[in-house]
């Protein structure tokens, strides 16, 4: 099967850097076509992200022609052939068509071919193995253009066999049908998922993490969330309870306060209940240094954050700072269930928008100079004004800071600490 399908409006793909790359490996008996994914985005109507060229030029010629035409050649992958071109500062990762000669995961070795419908049958889903030339033709060997058509995620050929070649096509299905299917997911598929889901075990956590990070940010994740929960693949990821209603909840609140779609809010409202389960989390997936302190702040203690009036706000807003505030704040939010106050709590999660936490006024030297010596001492008697600042509500006036940093000295000496 060869459908046709012309792309239109397609300015990316008629001039520019992606044209250029197209004309430089097209011709002397050579072919190179745009795949995969931004060939679909295209048929969507969605943003056009990277660009994938596939072409059957081998390796050697593909660096050779860039070379004459002056254009940076990067040897990413050549081995499986792969080169980096860089024009106009983008890059392009162009690979030569390929052949699986013995299949076995992800170390299967291949052979270069010149067949274009082989080269589409290689790949995991029908609406990734779509290609289009310069002249805007879109070629479709395996039924992608009507999966397109009906938004519908789709094996190629028999969905055990794709699976078994890359076990991470288990989660690619979900997060592929969360960014780009609709309605309910492909039976087929779903169920050679749940077949396969031992597999999941042999992958390594960073792979693990970067689907499920996508995932998680795609228009349809809350779905494809309780489909993976239905199935036990969710919980065999995080390695505990999944929580699906808090991150619909979740995504809710993101769009009530015009938020960009967050990972890591996300991943805390799905499965992150107490700090325990942040850190488990963060060990099964490796997650970032930086990201496993977003999550475990999130677990510290959201329920906290419940029933708050503003001045309590405030004073979380100057512990915890903007967006550790915010981003609790939310979980507790998405915790809180249906009868939740949105108004209440929308106003608590723009406090930082109207309000900007003044800085502790009292300094060491105050307390120096009332006989406290330098030390833990010091340390301790200024925990103390904070605690007691911040409990009169953020006062400046120099007469009641000075009492209270008065009264902060007393209680050091009737509580000293070491």
């Amino acid at each position: 099967m060869n459908d046709h399908w012309a792309l239109s409006n397609a300015p990316w793909l008629d001039s520019g850097p992606t044209s250029r790359v197209l004309t430089l490996l097209s011709g002397g008996g050579e072919e190179a076509r745009v795949v995969g994914g931004a060939v679909r985005n295209a048929l969507l109507n969605l943003p056009i992200g990277d660009i994938d060229i596939a072409t059957t030029a081998l390796p050697e010629e593909v660096v050779r022609r860039a070379k004459e035409a002056g254009i940076k050649s990067v040897p990413t992958g050549i081995e499986h052939g792969t080169v980096t071109l860089v024009v106009e500062g983008k890059p392009f990762e162009v690979t030569t068509l390929r052949e699986d000669t013995e299949t076995f995961g992800r170390k299967a070795k291949v052979s270069f071919g010149r067949d274009w419908v082989g080269d589409a049958h290689r790949r995991d889903f029908t609406i990734n193995a779509l290609s289009v030339g310069a002249d805007g033709v879109v070629h479709d060997y395996v039924g992608g253009l009507s999966d397109i058509a009906a938004r519908r995620v789709r094996f190629i050929g028999v969905p055990k066999e794709r699976i078994e070649e890359d076990f991470l096509r288990i989660l690619r299905f979900f997060r592929i049908h969360a960014a780009f299917g609709a309605g309910e997911v492909d039976r087929d598929g779903y169920l050679a998922c749940i077949a396969a889901r031992s597999g999941l075990a042999t992958l390594s956590a960073e792979r693990v993490r970067m689907e499920m990070l996508k995932l998680l940010v795609a228009d349809g994740a809350a779905a494809a969330c309780v489909a993976m929960a239905d199935s036990g693949l969710q919980q065999t990821i995080v390695g505990g309870v999944v929580y699906t209603g808090t991150l619909a909840a979740m995504i809710a609140a993101e769009r009530a306060l015009d938020l960009e779609p967050d990972a890591m809010r996300r991943l805390a409202a799905l499965a992150v209940a107490v700090t325990e389960d942040a850190r488990r989390i963060a060990a099964r997936l490796r997650l970032s240094n930086s990201e496993a302190r977003a999550l475990d702040s999130m677990g510290h203690r959201w329920w906290r954050l419940e029933g708050m009036d503003e001045a309590r706000a405030r004073r979380r807003l100057y512990r915890l700072g903007e967006g550790p505030y915010r981003d609790r704040l939310m979980l507790a939010w998405a915790r809180a269930g249906t009868g939740a106050d949105a108004a209440h709590w929308i106003e608590l999660a723009r406090l930082p928008q109207r309000w900007t936490a003044p800085k502790f006024p009292l300094r060491a030297a105050d307390f120096i100079a009332r006989g406290v010596a330098e030390g833990p001492q010091l340390g301790h008697v200024l925990t103390l004004a904070e605690d007691a600042w911040l409990a009169a509500d953020f006062p400046l006036e120099p007469g009641l800071l000075a009492s209270l940093a008065d009264q902060a000295v007393t209680r050091l000496t009737r509580d000293p600490k070491p």
